[in-house]
């Protein structure tokens, strides 16, 4: 699940899908512990999902804004050049 299939989710649609995952990936981690597990490689996804969702729900900023920030820092440094 990438972030804009999240986005395009409600929040009750997200708080249920959280909750989805939180269980599955108990589950898995239990299969885990017994030895059962048929595919370990689907638990580093699920965390992946798991963080998505939550960095929505906390507001924090996507890697998509951080180029605009390079972008402020290149005309930062940009102007102190013209200066000297």
């Amino acid at each position: 699940m990438n972030m804009q299939e999240i986005k395009e989710l409600t929040e009750k649609e997200r708080e249920e899908k959280l909750s989805d995952l939180r269980e599955e990936y108990f589950n898995l981690k239990f299969q885990l512990a017994m030895g059962k597990i048929e595919n370990p490689g689907r638990l580093k996804y699920m965390r992946r999902d798991i963080a998505r969702i939550l960095t929505l729900k906390n507001g924090q900023p996507e890697a998509e804004a951080k180029p605009a920030e390079s972008e402020k820092k290149q005309e930062k440094s940009k102007k102190t050049a013209d200066k000297k």
